[in-house]
């Protein structure tokens, strides 16, 4: 069974960075997609950034256009969040997810990572 786990968490000061994993138990488990979503706490999921297979396709939330980065390595079955100038309202359970197609639902999960932004 395809797990996916995040590291990379931390507590940070307003304005500094962290830099999210997310690898795949199976080195064979390659999904056409793969996204960061985060939940800050009393509120609702939000998607923060996805990317496809190659790279060619991303997409960012507004909130952190222009200072997160989505990369991938499929090699490695490893999915990257780049964070920098992080806010306090950046403060959120972040999860790494992916699905086979490009469209559709997003089938696998992660446990989460806390990131937490202090100001």
């Amino acid at each position: 069974q395809v797990r996916l786990g995040e590291s990379g968490g931390g507590l940070v000061q307003a304005g500094g960075s962290l830099r999210l994993s997310c690898a795949a138990s199976e080195r064979t488990f390659s999904p056409y997609m793969m996204g960061w979503f985060r939940q800050p706490l009393g509120k609702e999921r939000e998607i923060v950034a996805r990317i496809n297979r190659i790279g060619d396709s991303t997409f960012y939330a507004d909130s952190v256009k222009g200072r997160f980065t989505i990369s991938r390595d499929v090699g490695k079955n490893t999915l990257y969040l780049q964070m920098n100038s992080l806010k306090p309202e950046d403060t959120a359970v972040y999860y790494c997810a992916a699905r086979a197609r490009a469209l559709g639902d997003y089938d696998y999960w992660g446990q989460g990572t806390q990131v937490t932004v202090s100001s």
